[in-house]
């Protein structure tokens, strides 16, 4: 645990001897194997499967002799290696590439795509399920759960608790930590302080030890105000010199107890929204997809003031569809989604991170948005964890922590009374987690969230909507409950009967037809953008040259401006489709 900037990230670098330490040594094990998730990996056009299987180097060697021995026709070295493959449980190999894939959310007809065919965040389970099958004695995981969602969260803490060896995670769900972990490393002020337990435990423990130096700060500082007031009386006086140098030196001698500082880096909260209807949402038999194609079905729900959503669902359910119609940021299929009056939407979503200007700061942002005060975008600002001189950066230098909080700060400026957010957590550290749950929990309007962060669902949401094959049902138990139900998730895959197989292959093929569906209509889409964007940079030629205003009349001139427009709002359309089609193909 740590603040950013504490030393975490580089401590295993260290520890994978990619960095080496300005004193001391780090040393382990000699036999020791460490496995390490990997951030960034250069796209391959490996099978999903293959790449993860990979992470066995020495089952791959082995698997390599077996087919240099085969076809050779060396009997000998190809019993040695037959061997060596059974010792290593090689016939399960496979089977156990499959397990991990499942669990972390892929479907049995992704493991044959090719790596470079994932998207950002699919790439990044890939490569934590390449870490999870390389044997180990150490684990390195910087940040597991930040592209997972909820059901493969439940499925990794249940993978760890099984794993023999040494697991060493910087993460920032504290619900995960707890179930994950028995011992916490805090890096505070250059030094590396360790409690038993988990978060929950850690929390405990850090605010008694806070508490105590406290105590101790205060009591220091009385004691050496009494020493020096001792000093200053007598400081002249010939028969109390020997006195007073000896409290001279024992001040000197005194190792100063540090101030203890407690200030959280973020005050922000969702301003109160104003009027509120009853219900602020109507979903009347409503069919929700993209491209003709439904993805959730006989939807009929409303939302009123003070409920707090969250949305349950396997991976692909429909969990992003949903909340993008709830946005509209994609229309119905049939039926309607009715916003009352009074009722404006704050959307939060990843792919939001990227719309941001990388050439513009923060301020910039803000001040787009709304007229205030300097200092008063520098207090909103500051309340989000933009302090200083970090209000002028240029967002092309944030973490994706750093644009999350951005985002959001943007959100709340607009007053929204209902807060649709799609993996709000992502990126975020812990006390931004705790200071936006604090936030959402005070919020006055509704809110209906997709989160893996099982510590925001438990202190934000009040009820749940479960999608499951294609409909929206109210989830009567907890969270635990639901995470119960997905025991079925951590299990192996079976060898399938006769007729599971058939179904099996009735299934891949219907798989294959809509992803073909999909992908034709991705490619249109993206024909009909490029032109599109060449017709709107055209036209943009067009009205930015003065000429144009001297031989035109104001007719033609509002005709260029409408036609502008309305393909500028075409490409949006169009944009919004190509990425739910995305969400489809890839997961969502």
């Amino acid at each position: 645990m740590g603040r950013n900037g504490a030393g975490k990230t580089t401590l295993f670098e260290m520890i994978q001897g990619n960095l080496a330490p300005h004193e001391g040594n780090v040393e382990l094990p000699a036999a020791w194997r460490i496995s390490s998730l990997r951030q960034h990996i250069e796209p391959s056009g490996r099978a999903a499967i293959e790449f993860v299987m990979d992470g066995d180097v020495r089952l791959r060697r082995v698997q390599t002799a077996i087919e240099r021995a085969e076809k050779e026709g060396n009997d000998e070295r190809l019993a040695h290696a037959l061997t060596e493959f059974e010792d290593l449980d090689g016939y399960r190999y496979e089977n156990r590439a499959a397990t991990i894939l499942v669990g972390l959310g892929f479907t049995a007809s992704e493991f044959s795509r090719p790596y470079r065919e994932f998207s950002g965040g699919w790439r990044i389970r890939l490569n934590l399920a390449r870490a999870l099958m390389t044997p180990a004695e150490l684990m390195l995981l910087d940040e597991p759960t930040n592209h997972l969602d909820l059901e493969a969260t439940v499925w990794l803490q249940r993978w760890l608790a099984k794993f023999e060896g040494t697991v060493l995670m910087i993460a920032h769900d504290r619900d995960f930590l707890d179930s994950a972990v028995d011992t916490i490393v805090h890096i505070d002020q250059y030094q590396a302080w360790t409690y038993r337990g988990g978060y929950s435990s850690f929390e405990e423990q850090r605010a008694a030890q806070l508490a105590q130096q406290e105590v101790l700060h205060q009591r220091q500082v009385k004691e050496r105000q009494r020493i020096g007031r001792f000093i200053d009386r007598f400081r002249y006086k010939a028969t109390k010199a020997r006195q007073v140098q000896s409290r001279i030196k024992l001040l000197e001698r005194m190792q100063q107890v540090a101030i203890v500082r407690t200030e959280l880096p973020y005050r922000f909260s969702f301003q109160s929204p104003g009027r509120l209807d009853q219900p602020m949402v109507q979903i009347d038999n409503c069919s929700l997809g993209y491209g003709g194609i439904q993805v959730i079905g006989d939807l009929t729900q409303r939302i009123y003031p003070g409920d707090r959503i969250g949305v349950l669902g396997l991976n692909g359910a429909g969990k992003s569809t949903l909340l993008k119609s709830l946005a509209s940021a994609i229309a119905p299929l049939e039926g309607s989604i009715q916003l009352s009056e009074h009722t404006s939407v704050g959307y939060f979503a990843q792919h939001q991170l990227e719309i941001l200007d990388g050439r513009r700061s923060a301020r910039d942002h803000v001040v787009s948005l709304v007229e205030m005060p300097e200092q008063q975008i520098r207090n909103f600002l500051g309340a989000w964890g933009f302090g200083g001189n970090d209000i002028f950066r240029r967002v092309d230098q944030f973490s994706g922590g750093e644009k999350a909080r951005l985002v959001l700060a943007m959100i709340s400026l607009g007053r929204p009374t209902l807060l649709v957010l799609d993996e709000p957590t992502n990126h975020l550290d812990i006390d931004m987690r705790a200071a936006l749950a604090h936030a959402l929990d005070s919020f006055e309007g509704a809110v209906i969230v997709v989160a893996h962060d099982q510590h925001l669902l438990r202190q934000c949401v009040n009820e749940f909507w479960l999608i499951e094959d294609g409909s929206v049902s109210a989830f009567e138990g907890d969270l635990e409950e639901y995470e119960d139900s997905l025991d079925r998730v951590t299990e192996e895959p079976k060898k399938p009967t006769t007729q599971s197989s058939k179904e099996a292959r009735r299934e891949r093929a219907e798989i294959r037809n809509r992803q073909r569906a999909h992908l034709r209509r991705k490619e249109e889409v993206e024909s009909l953008l490029v032109e599109l964007e060449q017709e709107v940079q055209d036209l943009n030629d067009l009205l930015v040259n003065p000429e144009t205003f001297q031989g035109a009349d104001r007719k033609e001139l509002n005709d260029w401006m409408r036609l502008y427009g309305s393909k500028k709002k075409q490409i949006e359309e169009l944009e919004n489709e190509w990425m739910s089609i995305e969400e489809r193909l890839y997961g969502g």
